[in-house]
């Protein structure tokens, strides 16, 4: 059997319908073998780094894993930006590179390069990857293929890279015969050292307080989170990567916490007597620069799958427990741990979420509300189960602050790396799972240019995605900073300061689908914006004069003291009194 028929038929049957890449000289044999064989197809992205985006976003959609493929040297080098986005991201994916042959392949020769278009992608990606390997010997194939798969999915999940050179790819191999991976057997500990002390904290807690991250994305561990908040009356807060985790209609979600979170959530965590956290990193952006503010005179209780994590956590006050979310779940429920806020409590809490979210925010605070108005606007008609992705910058900081997430929908950002031409490749990979989805997919200008080959895609399967462009003819997030730190010196970020924005409209006539543009006057007739998101594949919304992003936290703030500042008599009225 040729080896890159078998690499085919392995990724088929570990459950992979869909890989996408570049082709290339050095990944010829494998795309070909993947054209070949049956209930596995090759997509073509137009860029490597298309490719490994929607590798990620096939993964987060099919709850799996993803795989993308490219040619050796530049093939590989532009993929790295999404292999190191699934890295920081948690992301499982098998990136597959092409390799010269083996006997033109330098090793440790002290020259540059010998083979054509040869680099040591290895080197290049091992602090973005669990694992990442050089496959030079075809005996060694099917032992690497289950050795990588096992690590890509075990434990806390990211990306794996196997480098096969092209002699590999062509060998005749019996795979029967080859030497397999053996998975190592870890006989898992679920007994929960400090589970007393969980439960005297939890149970003892009048102002309790659940912060949901990434690590609560997988389905069943939404599912039961769900089922344990319905049972279980207590306010729950969401990092940005983990919105969407539950149905955020539950009438104790108070919303997203961080440097851009909601007002109202980040006051009601800053009150909590003891904070669940599950499966997030609990970094700076979610709590804060300044650190020793964070939760001072109460109790963090972390569970977070990488022990690393929560080793080298510079908040002190907490309960580390190095456990997947789902099984720390389990054991709640098994221990019958139940949560007893105060009656005070739960009052205090829709106070502050009534005067202090995010559509007060807009009419209080933002100057420029064109951007939010069509965030709100767009509220009205998502259903369940459609899917939200955004860029990065400012669109996505609209999005995250004010988007409403109802039952069995999920928003999809980028949250670690953070790379800008991320929201069409991502939606793509997303659309290639085994249902279909309605997905709004929000762009800033400036990521839609850096991604715009990823529209071939859309035209060319006719993929339900719709392209939303919000175009302030600016890198606004930028701007935001220019304005508050460098006496408005905008360069690099608006015409004046030397970026341009092209004809959007003619760019996408180019790939042959439905353009439309939208103004802040089109908000005003729900039917008439209805219309036009449902009439075209890509709509521009002109968004005009200087955007911001309300509320921000500064630095040196503690985290419920964002911008704009509240009054000082109306800062001391939003303290939680028992």
């Amino acid at each position: 059997m040729k080896s890159s028929d078998y690499i085919a038929t392995f990724l088929r049957d570990q459950g992979i319908d869909t890989v996408f890449g570049y082709m290339g000289g050095m990944i010829t044999h494998l795309a070909d073998s993947l054209d070949k064989c049956q209930g596995i197809q090759f997509i073509q992205t137009y860029h490597e780094q298309t490719a490994s985006m929607a590798a990620e976003g096939y993964a987060i959609g099919s709850d799996g894993i993803g795989c993308a493929i490219s040619t050796s040297g530049p093939g590989a080098t532009n993929m790295i930006t999404g292999i190191a986005d699934a890295y920081f991201d948690s992301v499982p994916v098998l990136y597959i590179t092409g390799q010269v042959n083996s006997y033109e392949y330098k090793y440790d020769k002290p020259i540059r390069q010998q083979g054509f278009q040869e680099t040591n992608v290895i080197d290049i990606v091992k602090s973005i990857t669990k694992y990442a390997v050089l496959v030079d010997d075809a005996q060694n194939l099917r032992y690497e293929l289950e050795k990588a798969i096992h690590i890509a999915k075990e434990g806390r999940k990211g990306p794996v890279l196997l480098d096969i050179t092209m002699d590999v790819q062509r060998a005749d191999i019996t795979p029967d015969s080859m030497r397999r991976f053996v998975v190592p057997h870890i006989t898992q500990d679920l007994q929960v050292s400090h589970m007393k002390d969980i439960k005297y904290l939890i149970e003892k807690s009048k102002s309790p307080m659940v912060l949901l991250g990434g690590g609560c994305q997988s389905r069943e561990t939404s599912e039961l989170l769900n089922e344990y908040f319905s049972a279980n009356q207590v306010p729950v807060v969401t990092s940005l990567m983990g919105r969407g985790v539950i149905d955020e209609t539950y009438k104790y979600y108070v919303g997203m916490v961080g440097s851009y979170g909601n007002r109202c959530a980040n006051i009601t965590i800053s009150q909590a007597d003891v904070l669940l956290v599950l499966g997030s990193r609990l970094d700076t952006r979610q709590t804060g620069a300044k650190i020793e503010t964070f939760l001072k005179g109460g109790h963090i209780i972390h569970v977070d799958i990488d022990d690393n994590e929560l080793k080298c956590h510079r908040i002190k006050n907490q309960l580390h427990i190095n456990m997947l979310v789902l099984d720390f779940l389990r054991k709640l429920k098994s221990d019958n741990v139940q949560f007893n806020p105060s009656i005070e409590w739960l009052n205090y809490v829709r106070r502050i979420k009534n005067h202090y979210n995010q559509n007060e925010e807009i009419t209080r605070f933002v100057q420029n509300k064109a951007p939010y108005h069509f965030i709100q606007s767009l509220n009205q008609i998502l259903e369940e189960g459609d899917i939200v992705t955004t860029d990065v910058g400012q669109n996505q900081m609209w999005a995250a602050q004010t988007v409403k997430l109802k039952r069995r929908m999920k928003f999809v950002t980028s949250g670690g790396l953070a790379p800008m031409g991320y929201s069409m490749p991502v939606a793509i990979g997303l659309n290639f799972t085994d249902v279909r989805h309605r997905t709004y997919c929000l762009c800033g200008d400036g990521g839609f240019h850096i991604s715009l080959q990823a529209l071939g895609i859309i035209a060319q399967y006719h993929l339900p995605i719709k392209v939303i462009i919000m175009n302030n003819v600016s890198l606004g997030m930028i701007t935001q900073f220019q304005h508050l730190y460098f006496k408005d010196n905008m360069v690099g970020t608006t015409k004046e300061g030397g970026y341009i924005v092209p004809s959007f409209k003619e760019m996408v006539k180019a790939y042959g689908i439905q353009y439309a543009r939208m103004t802040k006057a089109d908000l005003n007739d729900s039917l008439r914006f209805r219309k036009i998101i449902e009439g075209a594949d890509v709509i521009e919304y002109l968004i005009e004069g200087l955007t911001t992003v309300s509320p921000k936290l500064e630095y040196n703030q503690p985290i419920e003291n964002p911008i704009p500042f509240l009054p000082d008599d109306e800062k001391a009225n939003i303290q939680f009194k028992a």
